[in-house]
């Protein structure tokens, strides 16, 4: 499943990062913290491939 949005895909982005231990989890924040505890490394991947042009900066609330 392809992020929706830029803030989704770099939040994946350091989740995925902090799986595979090149960076530590005590540095995510936010909405990465909570894809690192909710997702697999697979499902992060998915997220933080998606490429960035055409996404929105941030999804809608809609």
């Amino acid at each position: 499943m392809p992020a929706t949005s830029k803030a989704q895909q770099k939040a994946a982005g350091a989740a995925l990062s902090a799986k595979r231990g090149e960076t530590k989890k005590s540095e995510l924040k936010g909405a990465s913290r909570e894809m690192y505890d909710s997702m697999s490394e697979k499902q992060l991947e998915d997220f933080a491939e998606t490429k960035r042009k055409g996404l929105p900066d941030k999804k809608s609330s809609h």
